[in-house]
């Protein structure tokens, strides 16, 4: 039949003309263009056409449902990068905070450290300025045994990983040189036996003098420093991990650091972790004969953790905490791992990201704080840690109050159910304090609730209280019976000691029930609070395998894909050929046949439908070209073989499945399995 009118009309000679005399130029322009066909009736054709319409227009229902999803799609990615801007200006302020805390701890340390220093290299230079050429001499200018001595400062940091110790000689090194001192920073890599005293000369040299010095020569660093005003300002080498350095290296150091000790005053600070006298044990008799130590310790982990979680969460730093689980896995984790700070600050920072990545109304956490210290004040005449009270305040069950009732507090001795209490070792520790560390605890209770008007009257009712038990104890014994009335005047003093302390566990009753609710139970505490214990010790403890055979078979998610995202249950070739083949691999038990993964993997790369569109033949020229722009030829035999070897391999690296034996070449055997 003849085609419809509005198929095959001949276009116009002038447009006929033009085409031809750019068909030259047509075959290199590729831009979309359309392919007529005949058909086979007007009817027939006119059906097409509408057909190809009504595809072409999607209906009102369709269109909305794709503007919903977009609309939905960009509030996602408002949100998420909304929570993604709170938690870095959160997790700024406790960085912040974290960081000041530890530059207070140390600073008195700091500061005694260069003070040590600037009266050490006031003593050198009393003895004479050299001159340039006496300087540099490779013999000594003084022979006296005083002028070998290295002056030297032995720094405890009391931590069994160097974690910690890292950043406090960091902050020691930027330290001294904010004074003008001349700073080197040496590790324990440094002291190699390999390298020998050579690769610590080379180290010093290349941080004083030129960054890409390769001599070790000690004669340079002497002319260094006495060129160019150096000399006004000492010399410092911080040697970080001194007990694992090799000792030969480390002791020839120190004989020829010695040497030059007043051609170059160097004065070394050498970071122990164990005890003072652990150079004793490293070092050569000769070595320890030409040091001159003075002793500095810093402040113990434990002090430094309690400083850091006081700032965290009893002080008004980001509003930002944790429920009793997570508490209790946090100090699990710090317990029983390397103990370091480092890491607790490093398991808070997880805990903190996934509270912005699960909960949406996080976002809302600038705008809430906390402070309550009062228990811990009480805790310290016991050496109670701060991780502990505040993992027992955290319980949301408030399991701690039954320590207040009056068969607990008679009972307080042989108790037995809550013998690790922290709560109950504060009021047993009450009652065996003096009454000037009762006036110390309550000068600090008045200072830290000065802004608290209800919980400041309750701790100024306890003043008549200490009132009476010193003038109780000040209270003069008869001349005519001493002992008796000393006795009457002990008991007194029990008495009023027993009221006083009665009255302090009433406050603290007081501060807990009404002011220090576990953060569980008030309203909205999903905006600050994360609980989400199973996320934090997965993403703790780590389950390197389990994440890589989820990312394998939710493998668009990782990519992003478009297509694969939307294909529900069913394999498609444009997925990751590794995840191709382990999606394949769920459908057999612990033995896979190689020759039939492979059918099945090739299956996939080279659909039914694809084979029979290969095998069917046309013949309109323009109905090839069409089926050669719309679908991509099928890979070749060789290709898919390559492709399932290499798919095989991965498989094999991530520890996924047992290559062949000689026994059964033709089975893998699956190592891992998903749950």
């Amino acid at each position: 039949m003849a085609p419809s009118t509005t198929v095959v009309d001949p276009p116009p000679s002038s447009t006929t003309d033009s085409f031809n005399s750019n068909a030259a130029a047509a075959e290199n322009d590729i831009r979309p263009f359309f392919v007529l066909h005949k058909a086979s009736s007007g009817s027939k054709s006119t059906a097409t056409v509408k057909a190809k319409r009504r595809i072409e227009s999607p209906s009102p229902k369709l269109a909305k449902k794709s503007e919903i999803e977009s609309v939905e799609e960009e509030d996602g990615q408002f949100f998420s990068t909304l929570r993604l801007r709170v938690f870095e200006t959160v997790w700024s302020k406790i960085e912040n905070t974290i960081q000041d805390v530890l530059r207070d701890s140390n600073s008195k340390v700091f500061s005694g450290v260069h003070d040590w220093i600037c009266e050490s290299f006031e003593s050198v230079r009393s003895s004479g300025a050299l001159s340039l050429s006496e300087a540099v001499r490779s013999y000594p200018v003084l022979s006296q045994p005083s002028s070998k001595q290295l002056f030297t400062a032995l720094v405890l940091t009391r931590n069994l990983e160097m974690v910690d110790d890292l950043v406090t000689f960091e902050d020691l090194g930027l330290h001294l040189k904010s004074q003008g001192c001349h700073v080197a920073k040496l590790s324990s890599m440094d002291f190699s036996a390999k390298n020998g005293v050579g690769g610590c000369l080379r180290g010093l040299l290349r941080q004083f003098v030129m960054p890409t010095i390769d001599v070790a020569d000690v004669t340079i660093l002497a002319s260094w420093y006495r060129e160019n005003g150096n000399q006004k300002n000492p010399v410092v080498i911080i040697v970080d991990d001194t007990e694992r350095c090799s000792a030969p290296v480390l002791s020839e150091l120190i004989l020829i650091l010695s040497e030059w000790a007043v051609k170059v005053p160097v004065f070394l600070i050498m970071g122990v972790s164990t005890a003072h006298d652990a150079p004793r044990k490293i070092l050569s008799a000769n070595a320890l004969q030409r040091l001159c130590a003075t002793r500095f310790t810093l402040s113990s982990p434990a002090e430094r953790m309690d400083a850091v979680l006081e700032a965290v969460f009893l002080k008004p730093c980001s509003g930002f905490t944790v429920s009793h689980k997570v508490a209790l896995c946090m100090r699990s984790y710090f317990l029983c791992q390397d103990g370091t700070l480092t890491s607790f600050v490093k398991t808070l920072k997880i805990a903190c990201l996934q509270h912005f990545s699960l909960e949406p109304l996080s976002i809302m956490l600038e705008h809430f704080c906390q402070d309550n210290q009062c228990i811990y004040e009480a805790g310290k005449f016991d050496k109670l840690r701060l991780l502990d009270i505040f993992c027992e305040t955290l319980d949301p069950e408030a399991r701690y109050l039954k320590y207040f009732s009056p068969s607990a507090i008679l009972n307080s001795q042989s108790h037995v159910s809550g013998r690790n209490s922290v709560i109950r070792r504060v009021l047993r520790k009450l009652r065996d304090l003096s009454p000037a560390q009762l006036t110390s605890l309550l000068k600090s209770w008045e200072s830290l609730t000065a802004e608290f008007s209800e919980i400041n009257e309750k701790v100024m009712e306890l003043h008549p209280f200490m009132r009476n038990v010193e003038a109780a104890g000040q209270r003069p014994g008869l001349p005519t019976s001493p002992k008796k009335h000393a006795s009457r005047s002990h008991s007194k003093l029990e008495k009023e000691l027993k009221a006083m302390t009665d009255k302090i566990s009433a406050v603290i009753e007081f501060m807990l029930r009404e002011y220090m609710k576990p953060v569980e139970t008030v309203p909205f505490n999903e905006i600050l609070c994360f609980k989400n214990v199973d996320k934090l010790q997965s993403a703790l403890l780590g389950d390197p395998r389990g994440r890589i055979q989820s990312d394998l078979l939710e493998s668009h998610s990782i990519l992003n894909c478009s297509c694969c995202s939307q294909r529900g249950t069913t394999l498609l070739p444009s997925m990751h050929d590794t995840s191709i083949l382990y999606t394949l691999a769920q459908e057999h038990a612990d033995v896979i046949n190689l020759h039939d993964w492979y059918q099945s993997f090739k299956t996939i790369l080279i659909p039914r439908n694809s084979k029979a569109k290969s095998k069917s033949k046309t013949t309109s020229k323009s109905k090839k070209r069409k089926e050669r722009c719309e679908e991509p030829e099928p890979p070749a035999e060789a290709s898919i073989q390559a492709r399932f070897c290499r798919a095989v391999m991965e498989l094999q690296i991530a520890g996924l499945i047992r290559m062949p034996s000689k026994r059964r070449p033709d089975f893998v055997q699956r190592v891992a399995f998903s749950s």
